[in-house]
């Protein structure tokens, strides 16, 4: 039909020709055959000097069946144009907002395939002329009526835009659900939607992220007849992309396209999902992919520097807030090495920094596997898991019983001589408190952590090997400065009577570990589960003293043990973890965009119930008065996002800044349109520094 309007507005080049192309097409329109009595079901146009707008049904009727074929139809004066769901570098797409309807249980709008327009140096994507964008509607009651209330927004451009709100109303009657007179012409919009499934006509042979200063996005496009006029439309997280450079190589399309925006260089690492729709003509496809990542060549020293940075953040790690709860067992394993040979003080030692560093390979090992999987890793994120969580509930209960005299565990002959010393604080027992310590030590980042695993994770699995024994053996310095350094103990005192009031007392400091744990496990599973779980610990001791001369009080332990690990799929987990209360907001990534775009400056809090560090900060640096004040003034969003349980939006939100863990906070501002991330230690001078820093030039 439009092709008639441009023939016929090409004939016609007065003075009056957009006008009169535009009168043509609603005439055509207006005038269409349809089915020999089908009647038309549709609410009123909505009319502006751009053009109009209505709500249609494709059938007369709501019959048995439970949805309904509707479409939003746009007809546009020429040149002007309204926006696809993902509108590029400026506009919104059509929104409604479906409050007031009757008997409607749910809708999905569909995207027929869209355009690109350029102007001004911007990438917009949309439609002109005339649009239908399919919906779908499921009836609450199939067979019954159907009152739709459609509160629509849109924005429609040209050299300007123009934005429009509007109610369209349409009501649908019970009865055989009949084609109406609009059927077709809601078809023929939905056969212009992207196929999900690829064909020989056109298919996506691969897609690979260029990193780099200006990283690209590589797709190899196969289709029969050839591409005559191809073009690629990229959705991703915190991404934005140009338009694609087309190419050809060896019987395929190469289309290149450029990224830009916080996400880009995290998706050079890898890991990152993107939404691709081809469109050439009449053919489109879409489909959800995770591209590969070309090699590149590290610059020279770089990886000498990051394992530098790595040793420097694994020694810090040791002062962390979420350090302090392994600080027990520690102390014991120092304390206990007091008085002897130099030879067994170093054999202890080492075997307590073996245990740091073994734990450290195994998570380098599990990070290699899970991200083989194509799964999401992170630093800290098995504090996420209740089962975890239960598990090392588990195993402080048992070390605690074990201080506290409660059980020894008895071992082979050949391995006791490795752990009998000291009451079983020999190699052995040192080289586990190392290994128990490193897992314990893992759900807060560190300085210059944060850098070495983002690094790792981009990398190779020898870099990541590498990158986390550098990190295991800064947590281990203070063990080989002692163990190098052993006339350092003779400052101790000599072991004797107490070293079991020691015992005790750390035993009890690991009895307060469990107890937090427990309260990250009501935030990830819900108060009954962690309270469940706490008593079923606390009757683990109590087990083991009343049942301390039978034989089965090792059967009573594993079942209530066992019982613990049943909880999780027993008990349903809460909706919601950290309340977000008072001046904070919801997290929005997509939302700092438009609110820097307006002034304002946005403060970003990812936190977690499990992060002791964010809770440090929180204490000491945020909730300041001072803070406060800056963060509640006018101009000023202060989000906070819940990492406390899993989230793909926060954990591509981090790895936009290349961070894998938290505490992570950032500020923008017209200054900063692409955010700045602060320390992971913040003080009120950062914060502040970081605010002032956003407005400048704003």
């Amino acid at each position: 039909m439009f092709g008639l309007v441009r023939q016929a507005t090409r004939a016609y080049r007065g003075p009056q020709a957009p006008a009169f192309a535009w009168a043509l097409a609603v005439g055509v329109i207006a005038l269409a055959p349809h089915p020999a009595g089908a009647a038309e079901i549709a609410s009123n146009w909505f009319v502006t000097e751009q053009g109009q707008t209505r709500l249609v049904a494709a059938q007369e009727s709501v019959g048995p069946d439970a949805t309904v074929s509707l479409g939003l139809e746009f007809v546009l004066k020429p040149h002007w144009k309204i926006y696809w769901r993902s509108p590029g570098d400026a506009g919104y797409p059509p929104r409604i907002d479906w409050a007031g309807s009757q008997n409607l249980q749910g809708i999905s709008t569909g995207w027929p395939a869209p355009q690109r327009f350029t102007a001004l140096g911007l990438e917009t994507v949309g439609y002109e002329d005339h649009v239908v964008l399919p919906i779908t509607a499921r009836a609450a009651q199939p067979g019954q009526p159907l009152r739709l209330r459609a509160a629509l927004s849109y924005l429609t451009c040209n050299d300007i835009c123009i934005p429009y709100d509007t109610m369209l109303m349409l009501d649908l009657p019970a009865g055989k659900g009949a084609p109406s007179s609009d059927a077709g012409l809601i078809e023929r919009f939905v056969a212009r939607e992207p196929l999900r499934q690829q064909t020989t006509a056109l298919s996506l042979r691969a897609a690979t992220v260029l990193p780099g200063p200006h990283p690209q996005l590589e797709l190899r496009v196969a289709a029969a007849p050839p591409l005559q006029s191809p073009d690629a439309f990229v959705e991703a997280n915190g991404i934005t992309f140009g338009a694609p450079k087309v190419a050809s190589d060896h019987g395929e399309t190469v289309l290149r396209l450029a990224m830009a925006g916080p996400g880009a260089h995290a998706a050079a690492r890898g890991g990152a999902w993107f939404d691709v729709t081809l469109v050439d003509g009449d053919r489109a496809f879409e489909t959800s992919i995770v591209p590969t990542v070309a090699p590149t060549a590290p610059e020279p020293g770089v990886f000498l520097r990051i394992l530098g940075v790595a040793l420097l953040g694994g020694f810090i790690l040791n002062f962390m807030p979420c350090v302090l709860p392994v600080l027990s067992l520690k102390l014991l394993g120092i304390a206990a090495v007091g008085g002897r040979a130099r030879q067994q003080i170093r054999l202890g030692l080492l075997a307590s920094a073996l245990g740091v560093i073994s734990a450290f390979l195994a998570l380098a090992c599990v990070t290699i596997m899970v991200r083989g999987a194509g799964l999401a890793v992170g630093w800290g994120v098995q504090f996420q898991q209740p089962l975890f969580l239960i598990f090392m509930m588990v195993l402080v209960t048992l070390f605690a019983a074990n201080l506290w005299g409660l059980f020894e565990v008895p071992l082979p002959s050949a391995v006791a001589e490795w752990g009998a010393a000291d009451g079983g604080r020999g190699m052995l027992g040192n080289f586990v408190a190392g290994a128990f310590a490193t897992l314990l030590a893992t759900p807060c980042s560190a300085p210059f952590v944060g850098t070495a695993v983002g690094f790792a994770l981009a990398a190779g699995a020898g870099d990541i090997l590498a990158i986390f024994v550098a990190l295991g053996v800064g947590l281990a310095l203070p063990y080989l400065a002692i163990a190098a350094l052993p006339r350092l103990v003779a400052w101790l005192p000599r072991p004797g009577a107490w070293m079991m009031v020691l015992r005790r007392v750390l035993g009890l400091a690991l009895a307060a570990t469990g107890l937090w744990l427990a309260w990250v496990l009501a935030a990830e599973s819900g108060m009954i589960a962690a309270l469940v779980a706490l008593c079923l610990m606390v009757a683990v001791p109590i087990a083991l003293y009343l049942l301390r001369r039978l034989p089965a009080r090792a059967a009573a332990v594993a079942a209530l043990v066992a019982l613990a690990f049943l909880i999780p799929a027993a008990l349903p987990a809460p909706p919601h973890g950290i309340a977000v209360t008072g001046f904070w907001q919801p997290f929005d990534p997509n939302a700092i965009s438009r609110l820097v775009k307006e002034g304002r400056t946005v403060f970003v809090d990812v936190t977690a119930d499990w992060c002791l560090t964010c809770k440090l900060n929180d204490r000491l640096a945020i909730d300041t008065p001072a803070v406060r004040e800056r963060l509640t003034a006018k101009g000023v969003v202060a989000m906070r996002a819940d990492w406390t349980r899993p989230s793909d939006r926060i954990e591509h939100y981090l790895q936009g800044f290349g961070r894998y863990g938290i505490p992570f906070n950032a500020v923008y501002g017209p200054a900063l349109p692409q955010g700045r991330a602060l320390p992971e230690l913040l003080t009120p001078g950062a914060i502040a520094a970081a605010l002032d820093q956003s407005r400048k030039g704003g």
